[in-house]
Formats: structure tokens, C-alpha cells, sequence
């Protein structure tokens, strides 16, 4: 019955978005209502939980209100700052330029911080809505895998790292980029050439609403997103509590690829969370990343996925079925790249 019960729960949350508008409006308060049903099923309410839960999303949403904040008195001078470069450097070489860099750099600078850097480039390049909806998604695919390479990126490495960090593994700072380096540094400049032939502005005579140009509400707009952002991270951690019993049962004992395709359950997951339930000095090195690569390249395929998607959907207003409509094929085709890549390696 417990099964069953999540099981509804989660096709419920893969759904629900999709299905009705008020949902896809309010999907922070969503998955807040089911994140509390998923623990409540599995009766996994402890004071841990709840302290988890109420503490875990305060740094983030701190990183995300101060960005906010220097950015709203800055975007002048940025502004300023891209548009003199968009007259020397074509948008084509901007777009490159910017995924791969900020993909890179989310590994040193966090993917927190990454996303907040993303949100004001996008605003100032005054590309159409579809143009920009495509940009987020992509350069948020690149942020989610950048941030993994090293322990400063994401919670997911940061883990990862502390629970090899034994024996037989030792792993040290750069475990994970000696581990998944040649799988995500092609990725990400795949996912570059990708935004040139995605990112494009349409013609000067054609009329279309930009995201730059929204009025984003001032500081009260920063302390709302920074708000929505805290909830959606708890709800994401009482979502993940509530599922730990069906990872446990299920998701730790089967094959490298099995467990590869079985994590695109990150896409309305916290990857965290599943790396946390998932990965241990038990697990074979093929197993560790398997797992890490489905739990990445998944992430970016939905909003609820990791924490920039979170961050930049927020602050552009993408609703889930522009998001998915990019996401889901692909994170599709990343995963069936990379699913050959791993046969190749592993036979």
C-alpha cells in the first residue's frame, strides 16, 4: 500500500503541472501540500525532518535575496557592460560563451550563484520569449552538470564526496571531475553549440514580449522570489523524506545503466537527496557514476529538477510546460548520449 500510495503521489506531481494552470501558477505551494503528504504516507515526520526542512533552505534563499538585492542596485552598469559587448561581438559567440562559462564556473562560484548571473544576462540580452525560455533551460542544463565537478558546486557533490571519502575510494577534492570530467566538459559545450542554433533574435519588424523588459517589482519582487525559492526547497526535502523508503528498496540494488535511467526520477526530485540515499563505498565505480550521471542530466529536464531551474524559472516567470517543452527531449537526447558512452566505457 505504501508503494502504491507514493507511487500516485508521484505521477501526481509529474502531472499536476501540466494538467491545470492554477497548479502550474502556483507549483512552490503544490509541491509543498505534497511533499507533507509523500512524508506523511511513509511516516517519516521526525524532528530531524522538520529541522532539515526548516533550516536546510535558509542558505540558499539568503544567496538568492542578497544576489538579488546587489543586482537590482548593479543592473545599470551590467546592462551597460552587455550591450556595449553586443555591439562588437556577435550574439551567436555571446550565447557560446555564456552556457560553457557559466557552466564551468558554477563549479568554483556554486550553481547558485551561477543561476543568479544567469537570470541577469538573459535580462539584459532582450531576446523574444521563446529565445530566452530556450537560453534558461539550456544554460541551466549546463549549471547542473558544471556544479557537480567539484565539492564547492552543488549539496549533490558536496555529498557525493564526504561519503567516498573512505576507503575504497579516498575521494578528494577532484574525485568527481577525474570521475565524470570527460562526460560533462563535452556536455557543456554540446549544450553551447546547442544554444546558437536554439537562441536567436527574431526580426527587427516583428513584435514580441521580452523578459528584460518586465518590470521584475523592485525589492519587494526580490524578497518574493527569495520567499518562493525557501518554500520550494523545503517542499523538495519533505517530497525527497517522503520517497526514501522506495529508493532504499528499490534504487540501491540494481545494475549501472538500470540505475542510470531509474534516476530520471531527479527530474522532480532533489538530486541531492538521491545521491544521499544512493551512493556509498559500496557501490562499484561504473554504479557511482551511472548513477550521478542519470541523477545530473535529469535534473535539468523539469523545473523541480535542482536549484537553478528553481532560481531561474522564478525570476523569468516559466511556467512547467514551457520548460518541459525544451527539457524533457533534451535531457532525452543527453541521456540516450550518454547511456552509449557508458557501454562503451563499461563493457
Amino acid at each position: 500500500m505504501l508503494i502504491l500510495a507514493l507511487s500516485l503521489i508521484f505521477v501526481v506531481v509529474l502531472v499536476g503541472p501540466f494538467a491545470n494552470r492554477k497548479i502550474e501558477g502556483n507549483l512552490e505551494a503544490f509541491l509543498f501540500v505534497m511533499g507533507i503528504l509523500s512524508a506523511t504516507v511513509s511516516d517519516a515526520w521526525t524532528l530531524g525532518i522538520v529541522r532539515q526542512g526548516l533550516t536546510a533552505p535558509i542558505e540558499i534563499t539568503l544567496a538568492v535575496l542578497g544576489a538579488g538585492a546587489a543586482f537590482h542596485y548593479l543592473r545599470i552598469f551590467i546592462d551597460r557592460g552587455m550591450r556595449r559587448l553586443l555591439i562588437t561581438v556577435p550574439l551567436p559567440a555571446v550565447i557560446f560563451s555564456g552556457i560553457v562559462i557559466l557552466g564551468l564556473l558554477s563549479s568554483v562560484i556554486s550553481a547558485i550563484i551561477a543561476a543568479l548571473l544567469l537570470v541577469e544576462f538573459i535580462n539584459v540580452l532582450r531576446l523574444h520569449r521563446r529565445a530566452e525560455s530556450n537560453l534558461t533551460i539550456i544554460a541551466c542544463f549546463a549549471i547542473g552538470l558544471g556544479a557537480a565537478l567539484t565539492p564547492l558546486g552543488e549539496p549533490l557533490s558536496t555529498i557525493t564526496v564526504s561519503k567516498l571519502s573512505g576507503p575504497p575510494y579516498h575521494a578528494t577534492f577532484f574525485y568527481l571531475m577525474n570521475l565524470l570530467g570527460l562526460y560533462i566538459f563535452p556536455a557543456v559545450v554540446l549544450l553551447g553549440v546547442a544554444g546558437i542554433f536554439l537562441v536567436r533574435r527574431l526580426p527587427e519588424d516583428v513584435e514580441a514580449p521580452l523578459f528584460g523588459e518586465a518590470d521584475e517589482g523592485g525589492l519587494g519582487g526580490v524578497f518574493m522570489r527569495a520567499f518562493k525559492v525557501y518554500v520550494f526547497v523545503m517542499a523538495l526535502i519533505f517530497l525527497g523524506a517522503g520517497f526514501k523508503p522506495v529508493i532504499d528498496i528499490y534504487l540501491v540494488n540494481i545494475s549501472s545503466l538500470v540505475l542510470f535511467w531509474a534516476n530520471i526520477v531527479s527530474a522532480i526530485l532533489d538530486n541531492a537527496t538521491l545521491a544521499a540515499a544512493e551512493i556509498g563505498p559500496a557501490l562499484s565505480e561504473a554504479q557511482i557514476k551511472s548513477a550521478l550521471l542519470g541523477l545530473l542530466i535529469s535534473g535539468g529536464m523539469l523545473i523541480p529538477g535542482n536549484i537553478p531551474n528553481i532560481i531561474c524559472a522564478h525570476a523569468l516567470s516559466i511556467k512547467s510546460t514551457e520548460w518541459a517543452r525544451l527539457g524533457v527531449p533534451l535531457g532525452l537526447v543527453l541521456m540516450l548520449f550518454t547511456m552509449f558512452l557508458l557501454i562503451f566505457r563499461l563493457v
